[in-house]
């Protein structure tokens, strides 16, 4: 067997699925009278068009037919070009056209159709591949509409991606990961296959190397950097509207960005907005990360702020799917179960407490929690009935699990008697209490009988109710949440900021309580904090009252965490105003002016690490890299002159010193501030 049909052979046993489209390829070359004799494969880049492609040159090759391969990268868009190039099929009959990277000679699809292919000889066939849909003529046209489909060639299913990987040698252990991160993608799945992990059994991540292949090969070229960040803030979001866009990107082109991102092959546009093919989405989002971890974080930030401020616009009906779409951003973030999921359940309801609903609530309470638990709902049903919701499957009446977030603001006596959680959140509020017009959020039911407070959708749509509950209401002070399963749920809420804080026992069963204080770390700071892609939860327990003083200390990793972020929002004075910096000893107690006092924190330390030549070098990495505003970090390396892999170690050792010498830099008092030039200005 020579070189060339060993090639084809290993082809053909690679190729994995795509058995709709193979059937397709077949009927058209076996002949049959009712088969296409045009079929247009489209589909984004590194999705198996070309494998499709081959294989149908091998199948016609086989069936002894003239196989005409042409290929559309060197035709630049010149019919004569591609007259002569298809020639053959023309003259001989049975012949096999195949144009593949059709995308590249679009412009004479209706030429193509019109002129070139009544000229074919008998019995011919076309099988066209690119990653443009094909013109909406070829079906409107009543003739070609009975001799043309249009094939669109789908991402992998994981079954076929796995079969894929299996086919190349992986071991099954190491699939799970490549899957995970190719969406479908069979290009995406042999780069991944052929890069092994870096360190033996260590987690496999892509490298640099394969990050670039596969935006080369799955993007291209882009326009302009205003397109490449409409990209950005598509792999992040869920779903991309306008309205995300514009927040996001500002008015940079808004309506011309998203109208080019319909068009876009890798771009699926639906009723909720544009979505990215997985393969693209996790590329893309790999590659920013490693190419540019911080303006990563800031696409991250910009993107969870967008979404806080759709949560706190949305209807009532709406609020909830608007969370969902937040959670997207930390589908990443759960264990093996899954905890926290961003997709929609139609088939549940989620309702206020009808009267008719209560004995139902109560015998669930019972059977999930015991009589006491069932006693404390009674309570809370007589108390505040609004606070409750119940979940009933669509088209039926019977509830099948229940919530409830109560809102407090006054220690009653009737409260603790009937609710020994409640005394215990009464208790732990002592230190700090609430000041004028404050109040308390507590989640302290969720209840689903059978399996109690295991992850499912009922369980998804407590969670979502209660971030959603945290986002949209004024005046909350302090927020708590209770579980029993607390193995299985107190690591998630750890980070994300909410510590365990007291267990209390109610009827023999350990109910477990997880808290965080909204006066350290407001929501729109969390959501700012949460999203960035490394960084370690703001504890916000022990609570603070409104007259602590400025000694209170942040843990170390947050404060470093808030340093870096005032650089990145220094010529941003709305994102500064919520630094977490403002609540640390850099910021005197009852300062007027909290914002200039954090800037002239920052600027002093900036000065003063200038004592050595390296400090000199961190001085100018940090001036030229956050206070010039250098639009890249390349262009920062530029602007000092230096290689960019010599930059990158100025600024990591520059952002260390700078956050040592805060640490150490002695707590201001409150004292009238002196106006002083700051980097920037």
């Amino acid at each position: 067997m020579g070189l060339a049909d060993r090639l084809a052979a290993a082809r053909a046993g690679a190729l994995v699925g795509r058995e709709p489209e193979r059937a397709v390829l077949d009927r058209m070359l076996s002949g049959v009278a009712d088969a296409p004799l045009v079929a247009y494969l489209h589909g984004p880049g590194g999705i198996g068009k070309s494998s499709l492609v081959r294989y149908a040159a091998r199948q016609a090759e086989l069936a002894g037919r003239r196989v005409v391969h042409v290929d559309g990268r060197f035709l630049d868009a010149d019919p004569r070009r591609l007259e002569e190039a298809a020639a053959p099929a023309c003259t001989e009959p049975g012949a096999v056209l195949l144009i593949d990277t059709f995308e590249q000679c679009q412009p004479l699809e209706a030429w193509l159709r019109e002129t070139f292919l009544p000229r074919l000889a008998d019995h011919a066939i076309v099988i066209l591949a690119g990653r443009v849909a094909p013109d909406v003529e070829w079906s409107l046209d009543p003739g070609w509409a009975q001799l043309f489909t249009a094939l669109a060639v789908r991402p992998l299913t994981a079954a076929q991606s796995h079969a894929l990987l299996a086919a190349r040698g992986v071991p099954a252990e190491q699939r799970r990961a490549f899957v995970a991160f190719a969406g479908g993608s069979p290009l995406a799945l042999s780069l991944a296959a052929s890069v092994p992990a870096a360190t033996p059994g260590a987690p496999w991540e892509p490298t640099g190397d394969v990050l670039t292949t596969l935006v080369e090969r799955l993007v291209g070229d882009l326009p302009s950097a205003a397109h490449r960040r409409a990209l950005e803030v598509v792999v992040q979001a869920y779903v991309t509207r306008e309205p995300l866009l514009r927040a996001v990107l500002g008015d940079e082109d808004t309506d011309t960005v998203f109208s080019w991102l319909r068009q876009l092959p890798y771009i699926e546009t639906t009723p909720e907005g544009l979505h990215p093919h997985d393969a693209v989405r996790a590329t893309l989002e790999a590659d920013l990360r490693w190419r540019d971890p911080e303006r990563y974080d800031d696409v991250r930030v910009r993107v969870s702020l967008a979404g806080l401020r759709a949560v706190r616009g949305a209807t009532e009906d709406d609020a909830l799917l608007r969370v969902a779409e937040w959670m997207f951003l930390f589908r990443n973030h759960g264990g093996p179960d899954d905890l926290y999921n961003y997709r929609t359940h139609p088939h549940i309801e989620d309702t206020p407490l009808r009267p008719e609903d209560v004995p139902a609530v109560l015998r669930m309470a019972e059977e999930a929690e015991g009589p006491a638990s069932a006693a404390a709902v009674v309570h809370w049903v007589r108390r505040q009935p609004e606070a409750f919701r119940v979940h009933r499957y669509a088209g039926s009446s019977t509830p099948v699990s229940f919530m409830a977030i109560l809102r407090l603001d006054t220690p009653l006596a009737e409260d603790r008697a009937a609710d020994p959680v409640i005394a215990a959140v009464w208790d732990l509020v002592a230190a700090a209490p609430l000041g004028p017009g404050e109040h308390l959020g507590i989640r302290r039911f969720a209840v689903q009988p059978g399996g109690h407070q295991r992850p499912s959708p009922l369980m998804e749509l407590t969670s979502r109710r209660t971030i959603g509950d945290e986002m949209r209401t004024r005046g909350r002070a302090v927020t708590f949440t209770v579980f029993e399963d607390a193995d299985r749920w107190g690591r998630y809420l750890a980070e994300a900021g909410m510590p365990e804080l007291a267990a209390v026992d109610v009827g023999g069963r350990r109910q477990h309580i997880f808290g965080r204080d909204w006066r350290r770390q407001t929501v729109d700071e969390w959501v700012q904090h949460r999203a960035r892609a490394a960084v370690t939860p703001v504890t916000t327990w022990p609570a603070t009252s409104a007259t602590s003083g400025p000694g209170d200390q942040l843990p170390r990793a947050a404060f470093a965490e808030g340093v870096l972020e005032a650089l990145r929002t220094w010529h941003s004075p709305r994102e500064l105003a919520t630094s977490v910096l403002l609540h640390s000893p850099l910021v005197p107690h009852g300062s007027p002016e909290p914002v200039a006092e954090l800037r002239g924190a920052i600027s002093s330390a900036l000065d003063a690490i200038q004592t050595d030549p390296a400090g000199v070098k961190a001085h100018e990495a940090l001036t030229a890299t956050y206070f010039t505003a250098s639009r890249t970090h390349r262009a920062a390396a530029r602007r000092l002159g230096v290689p960019y892999g010599t930059y990158r170690r100025h600024l990591a050792l520059a952002k260390e010193r700078l956050i040592e010498q805060l640490l150490r830099q002695p707590a201001t008092t409150s004292t009238p501030l002196q106006r002083r030039s700051l980097p920037g200005e």
